[in-house]
């Protein structure tokens, strides 16, 4: 298959996948989110009950917008696997770039409504953001893994990391969307994640 039409199937693929995130939210204003089935849904759009498991693992996760795994994201995680880089610096631009691909809060208004009305879809989105975490864990034992059985200590350092990472974005988002901020998205990352290196950076003190 050419790069054109590989780029065209991509584009066709993610346009379904939005079209069934929307009709779903719709479903879920207007019904209630067990008022509508998944085939319901997938008639309303114009697929199969088989494509849009293709897409999406739950009705929760295609609510949310959780599609599966964009052929743009795997590229850059693949890339940041194989990266010999600065592990953290590496991370981070991993993650700012997974944000530029799927920017988030774009859909927040849609997502806090959602869970506004239904409270309960809180448990399915705090199991689908672990689900990201513990992917992103994996791919930073790929990297630094030595291919024997994982060490407990590299289990643990990719914790910290995805953990501490996420904080930091999750600051960023908050700063954006509650603060009005003026920052764009990186900088606010950059910036905090710099405050954070004088954090962790040994005592300076003298004797």
């Amino acid at each position: 298959m050419s790069e054109s039409a590989e780029s065209l199937r991509d584009q066709r693929k993610r346009e379904t996948s939005r079209a069934l995130t929307d009709v779903a939210r719709r479903l879920t204003a207007e019904h209630g989110f067990a008022g509508f089935t998944v085939e319901e849904l997938c008639a309303d759009v114009g697929v199969s009950r088989r494509t849009f498991f293709n897409y999406f693992e739950s009705k929760e996760n295609a609510v949310f917008g959780f599609a599966a795994i964009d052929s743009r994201q795997h590229a850059l995680e693949e890339e940041f696997v194989a990266g010999r880089g600065d592990l953290l610096d590496d991370f981070v631009r991993l993650t700012l770039a997974r944000f530029e691909l799927f920017n988030p809060l774009d859909d927040a208004p849609a997502v806090f409504a959602i869970i506004e009305q239904e409270p309960r879809l809180i448990k399915a989105a705090f199991e689908q953001i672990a689900k990201n975490e513990r992917r992103d864990m994996e791919l930073i034992v790929r990297r630094t893994g030595t291919g024997a059985d994982t060490d407990v200590d590299e289990q643990l350092r990719a914790e910290v990391l995805v953990q501490s990472v996420g904080a930091l974005v999750r600051l960023s988002m908050d700063q954006l969307l509650h603060h009005h901020s003026t920052e764009s998205f990186s900088d606010l990352v950059s910036r905090r994640l710099e405050v954070a290196r004088t954090v962790y950076a040994p005592s300076q003190k003298a004797d």
